[in-house]
């Protein structure tokens, strides 16, 4: 058995949703992971946000909008009366829990309960137009086997036991539908997974079942080895190691997010990035062998600032650095980048938000200097440092580049290179040449 996520993108539109319904049952049995239909999360947010605000009008007239706007996907997605009715019936109960939240005190578990209604609409429209084509689809809620713990980590050993009992419900069903994203905390209350939303939901299940492997399916093909928005003719990659592909999702490739996987890797079930506009392409797929002696992709982080503390106290001194980077843990800000020397040390953050109080500590240590707006570039490959040349190559492709900072050797995977953000699209499109030339 496979698990096999859509993004918002694929279920956006009831064409769409009819393609990928056509797609789920030439697939054999599987479980079915789906996002909420483009553009209704954001607008849910927005909904949320008037709420707050205590803007009843502004709500019910973007609620309004969004249910005209499933009612029209209905009117084009379902070929009989009946099956209308039944739909805006549940969909309708969607947004009428919606609106029942319009209380005095609008909290983060009421806008977490929002949140959830996009989930619970995109599986009951699936379910209800597999069921109309006649396929024996199951609609198992994720709300009663997807739980997170005190923590907010995945409660794994509940997962797999309550995942099995619905599954066991339903052992004759041809299909199993569930949501992404969404869940249950450790006290019972509508929740979501956040990093990497849908994709982790899939990630976790196929861990569950031992899944053959698990398939995202999004609106392109596969990872590239460059920003297809800043370099022209980039080419998918057909196979990552799960390494590479963390190191890519992390420093700025959206199609992934950089702990989603993670489930996948540690039960070694492979993860199949596909096309939901063009199934036929060959994807990516992301798995525990890893290629030797070559570079796979390039990828860009923006938004990037860069710490310096200089000092002559860290000559010889002991603990010099535990002290800087206990500064950084105090206020919850991750570092990206470290390089050192024997009078400084310097960092690079992707979070402003306490850097005034960050840089304030930092003071007592030595001299800081700050550089933003930044770019961190991503060079992701077989890069052990027995594989000679491949260091030389990436730094000669920007050689007519200033550098601020090159990390290598943290990682078997990876060198990572500081910019500053008006050279990001000349450094991709210079190691894309260098690179990639013969791709």
């Amino acid at each position: 058995m496979k698990v096999l996520k859509f993004g918002g993108t694929s279920v956006g539109t009831a064409s769409r949703i009819k393609d990928v319904a056509k797609l789920i049952t030439e697939r054999g049995r599987n479980i079915i992971v789906l996002s909420a239909m483009s553009g209704t999360t954001n607008t849910l947010v927005e909904i949320s946000d008037y709420l707050y605000k205590k803007n009843v009008s502004g709500a019910k007239e973007t609620i309004n909008a969004l249910q005209a706007k499933y009612d029209s996907v209905i009117n084009d997605l379902f070929s009989t009366e009946e099956y209308r009715e039944r739909a805006r019936a549940s969909v309708g109960a969607c947004f009428d829990f919606i609106r029942s939240l319009n209380k005095e005190i609008f909290t983060l578990f009421e806008e977490r309960e929002i949140l959830a209604q996009g989930e619970m609409m995109s599986t009951a429209l699936m379910h209800l137009y597999l069921e109309e084509q006649g396929v024996d689809a199951a609609l198992i809620p994720a709300l009663e086997f997807m739980r997170t713990d005190k923590n907010a980590e995945p409660d794994t050993v509940y997962i797999g036991a309550k995942l099995r009992e619905q599954l066991e419900q339903h052992k004759d069903a041809s299909l199993l539908i569930t949501q992404g994203y969404i869940c249950r905390n450790a006290y019972g209350e509508i929740d979501n997974l956040q990093r990497g939303g849908s994709d982790y939901t899939a990630s976790l299940i196929g861990a569950a079942i031992d899944a053959e492997e698990i398939e995202i399916w999004t609106d392109i093909d596969g990872m590239h080895n460059n920003d297809p928005r800043y370099v022209e003719g980039t080419k998918p990659v057909h196979t990552l190691h799960f390494e590479e592909a963390a190191e890519l999702a992390y420093f700025g490739a959206k199609i992934l997010h950089p702990t989603c996987v993670l489930p996948a890797k540690l039960n070694n079930i492979p993860v199949r990035l596909l096309n939901t506009m063009d199934p036929s392409a060959e994807g990516t797929l992301i798995y525990n062998v890893p290629s030797t002696h070559t570079i796979k992709a390039v990828a860009a982080k923006d938004n990037i600032t860069a710490i310096k503390i200089k000092s002559g106290r860290m000559l010889l001194a002991y603990g010099f650095l535990r002290k800087v980077f206990e500064i950084f843990e105090t206020h919850r800000t991750s570092i990206d980048m470290i390089v050192t020397s024997e009078v400084g040390v310097s960092v690079t953050v992707d979070n402003e938000r306490n850097l005034p109080a960050i840089l304030d500590d930092l003071k007592k240590f030595g001299t800081v200097t700050v550089d933003r707006d930044m770019v961190i570039i991503c060079v992701v490959g077989d890069l052990e440092w027995q594989n000679r040349g491949f260091e030389a190559e990436v730094v000669n492709a920007l050689r007519d580049i200033p550098v601020r900072m090159i990390s290598y050797g943290g990682s078997n995977y990876n060198i990572s290179l500081l910019i500053r953000r008006e050279d990001k699209r000349k450094a991709l499109t210079l190691l894309s040449e260098h690179l990639f030339k013969n791709a």
